[in-house]
């Protein structure tokens, strides 16, 4: 009885990511951007938790009835897409002219990617641009940067969700995971100061957090073509 009960309380836990999710768009409507990004905070942290304790318990093999996975997709969506698609909308950080034409491409981007088979590797990668819209939006808030620049990035980015590129699964993939863990905890504080210093971030302060994303791209780019190379070599050998 009691290993059931776990499993439940772990699906719980993950499903009350939903709920944070629903605080950030009251928060939105309610104008309140610094409580929203809050919001999403917790909501990462309640991602990154799960799974660890999903494993711990072992909730597949006690509730086989139950999926888990993809509780956690529908979850995913609303806190990594929807939320932060609605803030970019509302915080008026697209040209008005172009932003119900180019919102909607995240939402059906990350839809088809969420739902394809390949979504995750077998190796701990993700396919495809793994949908951080809720950095992406953190980043024009706090950047301030030009509204054509976002337009065109947010554009960009939506094509890269479609693109079959492998990206590091943080904490997952082997190469470089400490580092990687290590950065990216340095990386969490900088954005809370961030947070905290709203409405008037450091400068200096958000240029050197974008060291994290920098070398969370360039990772999952050199490994990605390291596969491939690895991949061609072996055909040409066989």
């Amino acid at each position: 009885m009691w290993p059931q009960m776990m499993a439940w309380a772990v699906h719980l836990f993950t499903a009350c990511g939903a709920v944070i999710g629903v605080w950030c768009l009251i928060a939105i409507h309610r104008g309140d951007y610094r409580g929203a990004f809050f919001g999403m905070v917790l909501a990462v942290v309640f991602d990154a938790v799960d799974g660890p304790l999903a494993r711990l318990t072992r909730v597949k093999e006690i509730l086989p009835q139950f999926d888990g996975a993809k509780l956690d997709d529908i979850v995913d969506y609303l806190n990594y897409v929807v939320v932060p698609i609605v803030l970019i909308h509302e915080a008026n950080l697209l040209p008005a002219s172009v932003s119900l034409w180019i919102l909607p491409l995240p939402l059906l981007a990350s839809a088809y990617r969420f739902c394809h088979v390949s979504a995750k590797t077998p190796d701990h990668f993700f396919t495809g641009f793994p949908s951080y819209w809720n950095i992406l939006v953190f980043y024009y808030f706090v950047g301030g940067s030009p509204l054509w620049f976002n337009a065109v990035f947010s554009l960009f980015a939506a094509i890269m969700v479609l693109v079959p590129i492998t990206y590091v699964y943080p904490g997952r993939t082997r190469t470089l995971r400490p580092l990687t863990i290590g950065l990216g905890i340095l990386w969490c504080a900088a954005l809370l100061i961030l947070l905290w210093q709203l409405p008037d971030p450091s400068p200096s302060l958000v240029a050197w957090s974008l060291v994290y994303p920098i070398y969370y791209t360039a990772l999952s780019f050199a490994l990605h073509w390291r596969v491939r190379l690895e991949g061609r070599r072996t055909s040409s050998q066989t």
